[in-house]
């Protein structure tokens, strides 16, 4: 979790593997699914608890307009 004021961009999703946010968002940009992004980063390939938070993160980044 992070404090007020910082970047949610360096925010750790994945505990096991360190990946943050803004990893997980290159990776969706570069069209990547869950499944590829868990392969290349690591996350979601440990314990599992961060399954539920970078699935909802997907599909806010997948709902945002692109441009």
């Amino acid at each position: 979790m992070t404090a007020q004021g910082d970047n949610l961009d360096d925010e750790v999703m994945c505990t096991c593997s360190g990946t943050t946010r803004a990893k997980i968002k290159k990776l969706f940009n570069e069209g990547m699914d869950m499944e590829a992004i868990s392969n290349w980063s690591g996350a979601l390939s440990g314990c599992g608890g961060c399954e539920w938070d970078v699935e909802q993160y997907l599909k806010e980044l997948a709902e945002q307009p692109k441009g």
